[in-house]
């Protein structure tokens, strides 16, 4: 059925409309007599509403309240309330976890920027406990929007929660997947700092030093790749503050990315990949590279060279953010 098809549709017949729910006394939402900015609620949002406050009333627990619950979260999917009395009502009847699960998937990818429909979720996964198909359909919503806060902040939770090595043992690949497809998705490297360094240790990463020189590598390679990307250069800072190490023990790296291309020169075909050259495409030199080599310079009591680096940056190479 086409959307145009779905639009034409009539709309669903109100609930004080129907035979079924005769029994139910409707409550209708407290005003003031005369407010200053009243709201005008479309009638099938009211009618349900008010049925809802009435079951409420009651304590109703029931397969109807399911479909109330549901109605509402359809024209409304941010309130909270109603999601809370409609797991309630879940937990009451022993319903089926498996159909629910079916339902979130569509209300989850069409409302992925709710944050209730994902703590349903996570109420829901706590009882279900199959958290690896979860991971696919995560990867799905990711594929829909890439950088959804919720999404990542579910997946996370998902991780930490059941904390199986089955479940961790994916996430770097994914996380590299992503940033092949995209090197600046912030998002994605955000999550590959959790699992790396802020998750635990996993089997095959114990040797830490080894992991550090493993992830210094992966975010100089990337910046090698697209020296202007923020998002590495962060990692990488974010890797030595991490770790205790000295910004100054990748100034080798750092300095040939400050520097001017020479006219005519092309990159140095070597691999090196403990410190990657710029790409023969890179636009040189990177004022990210730059701003990083002060707070080498700073570290290591260059205090003048700073300067002359920031003055470089105020005058020519980042002028944007001069103040």
């Amino acid at each position: 059925m086409s959307k145009d098809e779905r639009s034409e549709e009539p709309p669903p017949k109100l609930f004080s409309a129907r035979e079924e729910w005769k029994d139910v006394k409707p409550i209708e939402q407290t005003e003031l007599s005369n407010p200053l900015v009243p709201i005008f609620y479309p009638p099938e949002y009211k009618d349900a509403l008010d049925y809802f406050r009435g079951i409420v009333a009651t304590e109703e627990r029931s397969e109807r309240v399911l479909e109330l619950t549901e109605r509402i979260i359809r024209m409304n999917p941010a309130h909270y309330s109603v999601w809370q009395y409609r797991y309630e009502t879940l937990m009451a009847l022993n319903s089926s976890l498996e159909k629910e699960i079916r339902l979130m998937d569509e209300l989850a990818l069409a409302h992925m920027k709710f944050y209730q429909v994902w703590h349903h979720r996570k109420l829901l996964m706590m009882k279900h406990k199959r958290p690896l198909a979860e991971l696919s359909f995560i990867a799905k919503v990711l594929a829909m929007d890439v950088k959804n806060y919720h999404t990542w902040a579910y997946r996370q939770w998902l991780l930490t929660y059941f904390d199986d090595d089955e479940l961790w043992r994916y996430e770097l690949p994914f996380v590299d997947l992503l940033l092949k497809e995209d090197a600046r998705n912030n998002s994605a490297w955000h999550h590959r700092f959790f699992v790396v360094f802020d998750s635990g240790v996993r089997d095959g990463d114990e040797d830490r030093a080894m992991v550090v020189r493993r992830e210094l590598s992966y975010s100089k390679q990337k910046i090698a790749l697209a020296p202007n990307n923020l998002s590495a250069w962060n990692y990488l800072r974010g890797v030595l503050n991490k770790t205790g190490t000295k910004f100054g023990s990748v100034k080798s790296f750092v300095i040939p990315y400050t520097l001017p291309r020479e006219e005519g020169a092309s990159a140095e075909e070597v691999l090196d990949l403990d410190n990657p050259s710029p790409s023969s495409y890179a636009a040189l030199p990177c004022a990210l590279a730059i701003e990083f080599l002060v707070d080498v310079c700073e570290e290591e009591g260059e205090l003048n060279r700073a300067v002359e680096l920031l003055t470089s940056l105020a005058e020519e190479h980042d002028t944007m953010r001069k103040r």
